[in-house]
């Protein structure tokens, strides 16, 4: 008899068929030539459902789902979920002591925003369009070599080539911060020093860019009051996720598992 490739799961004799596992697993990352990967994702991810169902249902779990905002509310399943993990885990929120020792150990790290000044040339391309986005990125990588071997031309081919509204003012953004902007935009920044210009064109959704970073203003560091609030609640989450994951540990490692190894991955 051939061994199916997917097989059916099997927990406490519960059985999760290899077709639900297959509809999981394109809700997880994998190499497209890895299936059996994302198959693996999927499995442990309904192995950990279904044990926290059983936790549920031994300790006579009852709980009404709750709205989850924006119209969305808990399935039934979840609302029980969620009761075997409130049962079971009570985070003690740290101290004022240890959230110090914590911030004191690298207080460089809690800093506010920066501030970028950026200008930048847009040749604009539909982002579904292939000929359209060769083109654009043809003509950004000469207007990108012409600012490299003339900085001072910036301003002058903003206005004339830009398609950016800001071209009137050549080029000129203003302002920015994190999240003002597209991420493949920000990265660019965040890698430009005051004065630089992107040695290649910057591609986004929008087309293709030639950056300038006019200005640099880092942020400061935070002072402890300020970072305490903040840095409290990450290290309260973060002991609640040790947690959960210490809890599904146990039992799964508890619960009687045919189909799939999962200490093999």
């Amino acid at each position: 008899m051939t061994k199916a490739l997917f097989p059916d799961v099997i927990v406490n004799g519960v059985t999760i068929a290899s077709a639900a596992i297959a509809a999981e697993a394109q809700n997880h990352n994998a190499p497209k030539n890895k299936p059996g990967l994302a198959w693996r994702q999927a499995a442990r991810a309904l192995i950990v459902r279904e044990v926290l169902l059983q936790e549920a249902g031994k300790l006579g779990v009852v709980e009404t789902p709750r709205s989850m905002g924006d119209g969305l509310v808990e399935t039934q399943e979840e609302a029980l979920i969620r009761g075997v993990i409130d049962a079971a885990i009570k985070v003690t929120p740290p101290t004022d002591d240890e959230v110090r020792a914590v911030w004191s150990k690298d207080p460089d790290r809690y800093r506010a925003p920066p501030l970028w000044e950026v200008s930048h040339i847009l040749v604009a391309a539909d982002p579904s369009d292939d000929e359209a986005r060769g083109k654009a990125l043809t003509k950004a990588a000469a207007l990108t070599e012409q600012v490299l071997a003339d900085p001072k031309c910036f301003g002058r081919l903003a206005k004339n080539d830009s398609d950016c509204s800001s071209a009137q003012n050549g080029g000129l953004l203003g302002q920015l911060s994190p999240g003002d902007t597209v991420p493949e935009f920000e990265a660019a920044l965040r890698d430009l020093s005051e004065g630089e210009i992107t040695a290649d064109p910057v591609a986004s959704r929008f087309g293709f860019h030639i950056v300038r970073m006019d200005a640099v203003a880092e942020g400061a560091v935070l002072p402890f009051d300020a970072v305490a609030p903040k840095l409290r609640a990450a290290m309260e989450k973060n002991a609640w996720v040790h947690e959960v994951q210490a809890l599904t540990q146990r039992l799964t490692d508890a619960a009687e598992i045919v189909g799939i190894d999962l200490k093999a991955f």
